[in-house]
C-alpha cells in the first residue's frame, strides 16, 4: 500500500472521553435502524456500540457513540434531532450521557443454556439469582428456540466456568429446568465430533429386548437384565447370559428387528443439522452391529461400533465375537473416534442414559444424560430431560431458526 493509500489513524477512545447512549423504543417497523443513523451522521460521530432486540414486534435499539464535536450547542442540536425523528415515528428515546467505553467483561466467561418445558418466570429467577451468587453477571440474554422446548442463552463473565456448572447442576434439578454451561471461545464454533449411545438415546428400543421377542425369551432376558441393574451382574457378564439365550434362533430374524427399530423423536433433526454444520458423528452401543451397521448407512454416520452376534450356519450362537463394548469401551471408542476424526477429545460431545455410557460422559468435553437414570443425571456435565434428541443442538448453541435452515422442520 502507498503512501497515499495509507488510512487515517484511528484515535482510541479514553475512558474519560464524553459519550452519549441513545436508547429507542417502541413499534418496529422496516428503516429504524437506518433512520436513527442517518439522523446520527450529520453529528460526525463515531459509533461504539450497538445492540438491537425485537420482541414480539415491538424494537429497543441502542447506540453507543462519541460525544459530538463542537460543545453542549452541539449536542443539545443532536438530542433535538433525536427526539424529533423519534416522535415522527411514534418511538421513545432517551439519551444519556456518560465517559468512555463500556465497562470491561470479568474474566471467566461461560454459555449458559437453559431448556424449559415451560420455562417458568420463578426458574428463571432462580438461575440468574444462582449465577450472580457465583460472583457470575450476565451480560447477555437472547432466545434459541420456542419450540419443542423454549431454550434461552445466558452470556456470563465473572465466573470460572467449572464453578457456575456445579452450581447450577443443583439448582436446574430442583426446578425442573435443564442447564448446560460451556466456556466461552471460538472453540465452542469449531468442529466438534458427536458420539451416541444407541438402546433408549438415538433409538427408543432395546435392541437385546427385540431379538429377545423373537426367541421367546423375553422373561428371561428381563430378570438378566433385572440382575444387572441390582449389581449382581457386570454388564459383559450380563450381556454374554442375555445373548446365550437367544442361540439356535435364524440370523434373518436381524432383518425383522432392524425394521422394528424406532428412532427417538428429533433424531434425524440432530443428525442432518450437525452434518450440515460440518460436525462428524458416530455412535457406541452394547448392543450389536447387525443393528448399528444398518443405522450408519441410513443415517450417514461417520463412525458406528457395538458387538457383534456369532452366527455359524445361519443361526446365532448364543455367543458374541471381537472386542466386547462395555463402559469401559464406550470411552475407549469415543477417542479412538476423535483421533481418527482429527478432533481434541474438549471437543467431543457424547450423550447417553445408562450407567455404562458413564464413562464415555465424563471422558468427552461435554457429556449430556438424554432421559437418564438420577445416577447419570448427577453424574454428566448436563442432562436433558424432554424426549426430542434434537434438543441437544441448543447447548451447543445452535438456533432453531439455524435447524431450520438445514432442511430439518420435524421431529421424526
Amino acid at each position: 500500500m502507498s503512501a497515499s493509500q495509507t488510512p487515517p489513524a484511528t484515535a482510541v477512545l479514553g475512558d474519560d472521553d464524553p459519550t452519549l447512549l441513545v436508547k429507542i423504543f417502541g413499534k418496529d417497523r422496516p428503516g429504524i435502524t437506518a433512520g436513527l443513523f442517518d439522523t446520527l451522521a450529520a453529528y460526525a460521530v463515531d459509533v461504539i456500540d450497538i445492540e438491537q432486540i425485537v420482541t414480539r414486534g415491538r424494537i429497543t435499539l441502542c447506540v453507543l457513540v462519541t460525544a459530538p464535536a463542537g460543545g453542549p450547542g452541539v449536542e443539545g442540536g443532536l438530542r433535538s434531532t433525536v427526539h424529533s425523528w423519534a416522535e415522527s415515528l411514534r418511538l421513545q428515546a432517551e439519551i444519556i450521557s456518560g465517559r468512555g467505553d463500556n465497562r470491561p467483561r470479568g474474566t471467566g466467561r461461560s454459555h449458559v443454556t437453559v431448556l424449559g418445558h415451560p420455562l417458568t418466570a420463578a426458574s428463571t429467577a432462580a438461575i440468574a439469582a444462582r449465577i450472580t451468587g457465583t460472583g457470575g453477571n450476565i451480560d447477555r440474554i437472547f432466545r434459541l428456540a420456542k419450540y419443542p422446548v423454549t431454550a434461552v442463552e445466558f452470556a456470563v463473565s465473572g465466573a470460572e466456568t467449572e464453578a457456575l456448572r456445579t452450581a447450577l447442576a443443583t439448582e436446574s434439578a430442583a426446578l425442573g429446568v435443564d442447564v448446560a454451561v460451556v466456556a466461552a471461545g471460538l472453540q465452542r464454533r469449531a468442529q466438534r465430533l458427536v458420539v451416541m449411545d444407541v438402546d433408549s438415546t438415538l433409538i427408543q428400543d432395546e435392541v437385546i429386548e427385540l431379538f429377545a421377542a423373537h426367541a421367546g425369551c423375553e422373561a428371561e432376558v428381563a430378570e438378566v437384565t433385572a440382575r444387572a441393574m441390582r449389581g449382581e451382574l457386570d454388564f459383559e457378564q450380563s450381556l454374554h447370559a442375555r445373548v446365550a439365550l437367544l442361540a439356535g434362533l435364524d440370523a434373518s430374524v436381524a432383518e425383522k428387528v432392524r425394521a422394528e427399530v424406532r428412532l427417538t423423536p428429533g433424531a434425524r433433526t440432530l443428525i442432518r443439522t450437525l452434518k450440515q454444520l460440518g460436525y462428524q458423528v458416530g455412535v457406541v452401543s452394547g448392543g450389536f452391529t447387525q443393528v448399528t451397521d444398518d443405522l450408519r448407512e441410513r443415517l450417514g454416520l461417520d463412525f458406528a461400533s457395538a458387538n457383534t452376534l456369532e452366527i455359524v450356519d445361519g443361526k446365532l450362537t448364543g455367543r458374541v465375537t471381537g472386542e466386547i463394548v462395555d463402559r469401559a469401551g464406550k470411552a475407549r471408542l469415543l477417542r479412538r473416534f476423535a483421533a481418527e476424526a482429527g478432533v481434541p477429545l474438549s471437543q467431543t460431545v457424547a450423550i447417553g442414559d445408562g450407567a455404562n455410557d458413564l464413562d464415555m460422559l465424563n471422558a468427552a468435553g461435554l457429556g449430556v444424560a438424554f432421559n437418564a437414570k438420577p445416577v447419570v443425571r448427577e453424574a454428566a456435565h448436563t442432562a436433558v430431560n424432554v424426549p426430542f434428541l434434537d434438543t441437544v443442538l441448543y447447548l451447543l448453541g445452535i438456533t432453531r431458526e439455524e435447524v431450520e435452515a438445514a432442511n430439518t422442520h420435524d421431529h421424526e
